[in-house]
């Protein structure tokens, strides 16, 4: 009967170490209460589900792209931009986390970081843009501009993870531009 015991409590325990990593990678989505079909994100160097120039890829100058923003709700006191591939061999891979953005931002240049903007650190371990560098295949890159009613207290160089644990009951809507690239 004790081995029994044991056995339920170890299962138990797994299962919410479990859930727990599965509920800490799951991606924010955008919300369903605001609709936002004017608030967009583009890009002058690729169009929705269309090719990624390689300037911007590992293969070329690894710089971002440049982004224009339209349609910021009302509101709105600051921005944030998540670049991932869901794609990757090994789960959802973040390319670029940035937050702050001015919420009057219209573009974001190439090769550019926003004054007053911070980014996080990317699945490549370090800070920055890290462009798509995909093993194999085509892989889509998700571009999502998320519209907060809040500034966020967070320090430069956090988590992706931790960057969506603060944006949790802010977000008012979302805007979202994929790209592919293939090596």
């Amino acid at each position: 009967m004790k081995k029994v015991l044991i056995l339920i409590i170890i299962i138990l325990i797994l299962a919410a170490i479990g859930f727990w990593f599965w509920r800490s990678k799951k991606a924010i989505t955008f919300p369903d209460i605001v609709p936002m079909d004017t608030f967009t994100i583009e890009s002058s160097a690729f169009k929705n589900n269309s090719n990624i120039p390689s300037k911007y890829t590992c293969d070329g100058e690894n710089i971002n792209p440049p982004l224009s923003i339209s349609g910021v709700p009302e509101n709105t006191q600051s921005l944030v931009l998540v670049v991932e591939d869901p794609d990757a061999p090994m789960g959802t891979f973040t390319h670029w986390t940035i937050w702050n953005i001015s919420s009057q931002t219209t573009e974001i240049p190439e090769n550019s970081v926003l004054t007053g903007a911070t980014e996080g650190k990317t699945d490549f371990g370090r800070v920055g843009w890290g462009g798509p560098c995909p093993p194999s295949g085509t892989h889509r890159y998700f571009f999502k501009l998320y519209a907060l009613d809040t500034k966020l207290d967070l320090v430069g160089g956090a988590s992706k993870t931790e960057l969506e644990k603060a944006m949790e009951g802010h977000i008012l809507a979302g805007a979202e531009l994929i790209g592919l690239y293939s090596r």
